[in-house]
């Protein structure tokens, strides 16, 4: 297998325009070179448990937002340390970078630049290999195309509008196939713009390019994505349902929930009772974030009152992180993991995550995060692992349809092999 020859990394910008890292890692593949190239993303809304995304903090600089130091960190001690390497030994690269950093968050080298590194590192082997990533990483096993859940309406962190849930999302679940969803889905989302232009409401986008109207209330994001779904010719609860990521940590305040929107405030066994009545009423099939990141009594609470009707999916809670699932799933904490390479830092601690998770009896939806680029790496991970769900944003700007278009490329590849998760 191929010899690591170089590691170099640069700043390049992400969705939102701010600086992010990408990495190449040049293997020797038996007499020629083959690089392996990876971005890596960035959230808005985060957990306090994440790894350390290392930022510059000098204000002439991109407002302090650039990654020369994770650029240097890359093309010095990492690469020093790599050159030489073998780039097939995944497992140990990314041990040996995270002993390297030394530190429980990876704060000393950035989670940013240890994961742009580990990703690379993945692609190239693969590459000399001639196998699509997907194949790689989940070897034979490899086969089913996962559910998109489309973030159509933007809120909250990720939209300048006056929605507290900052989420919602279709869920092209009664497709018959992946490329049915995904026209399912787009045919939606259209019919999602029309429908707001009809009524007089705000048609420009957030984050991750789902609409971000100024709305009178929640549920009123719900009843237009009824309508838009019945109106694009599909029936809610059968072809498409709906899903919502309320990241609720964002508006937890002393103990308690405080819907701006509503103008309500309302402590954890109420919000439960809040999205008992959302279910009762609507197509829902999956509530992520519901409650805040160290709320857990309020997360058993949810999980006991929804947990068999619905994916009760933690994000901020998990974080992508094996020790704390290992003390929450015992706990009947949530019954899903939402899955983000950079919350963790690496491929490795992904992958065993994940592995975990699934052991348990969780469902695993990998994502995105809300400042992303052109890398699809999560969309060879989503049919790697077999987990069934990807989240990906909106079926609109470059940075979401490429990883929709790499799945469309992968259901090729697989043929009649391919299952569709749904």
């Amino acid at each position: 297998m191929g010899e690591i020859l170089d590691v170099y990394g640069r700043e390049i910008l992400d969705s939102r325009g701010n600086p992010t890292l990408e990495v190449e890692v040049t293997i020797d593949a038996g007499g020629w070179e083959i690089v392996g190239r990876a971005a890596v993303p960035s959230g808005a809304s985060t957990g306090t448990k994440e790894a350390w995304e290392l930022r510059d903090n000098d204000t002439k600089r991109y407002k302090g937002k650039g990654v020369l130091k994770a650029v240097e960190n890359v093309n010095t001690r990492i690469a020093n340390e790599l050159v030489g390497y073998e780039s097939s030994l995944q497992l140990e690269i990314d041990h040996l970078l995270i002993d390297l950093d030394g530190t429980p968050n990876k704060s000393e080298l950035g989670a940013n630049a240890i994961l742009g590194t580990s990703m690379a590192c993945a692609k190239a082997s693969a590459e000399e290999v001639a196998m699509p990533l997907y194949q790689y990483i989940g070897s034979l096993s490899a086969h089913v195309l996962p559910v998109p859940m489309l973030n159509v309406i933007n809120g909250g962190a990720h939209a300048d509008n006056n929605l507290d849930i900052q989420e919602f999302m279709i869920v092209p679940k009664g497709a018959p196939n992946f490329s049915a969803a995904l026209r399912y889905s787009a045919e939606t989302f259209q019919t999602l713009k029309a429908l707001l232009k009809s009524k007089g409401l705000h048609s420009g986008y957030g984050d991750e390019g789902g609409f971000a109207p100024m709305l009178a209330s929640n549920q009123q994001a719900f009843d237009l994505l009824v309508e838009a779904i019945e109106k694009a010719g599909f029936t809610p609860g059968r072809e498409i349902f709906i899903a919502i990521d309320a990241a609720a940590s964002e508006f937890y305040r002393d103990g308690k929930y405080c819907l701006k929107a509503e103008d309500r405030t309302l402590d954890a066994e109420a919000m439960v009772n809040y999205y008992a009545d959302m279910v009762q009423q609507y197509p829902i099939i999956s509530i992520e974030d519901g409650l805040a990141e160290d709320d857990w009594e309020g997360w058993k609470i949810m999980t006991q009152a929804l947990g068999e009707r619905i994916m009760i999916v933690g994000d901020d809670v998990f974080v992508t992180n094996k020790d704390i699932l290992e003390k929450a799933i015992p706990q009947g904490i949530a019954n899903a993991v939402l899955i983000k390479l950079n919350q963790i830092g690496s491929i490795s601690e992904t992958l065993s995550a994940m592995e975990y998770a699934m052991r348990h009896g969780y469902k695993t939806v990998v994502s995105h995060r809300s400042g992303e680029t052109e890398d699809t790496t999560i969309a060879h991970l989503a049919v790697a692992t077999n987990c069934g769900f990807i989240k990906t944003g909106a079926p609109n700007r470059t940075d979401r349809v490429a990883k929709y278009n790499e799945l469309l490329r992968i259901e090729e590849i697989l043929g009649d092999t391919g299952v569709y998760g749904g």
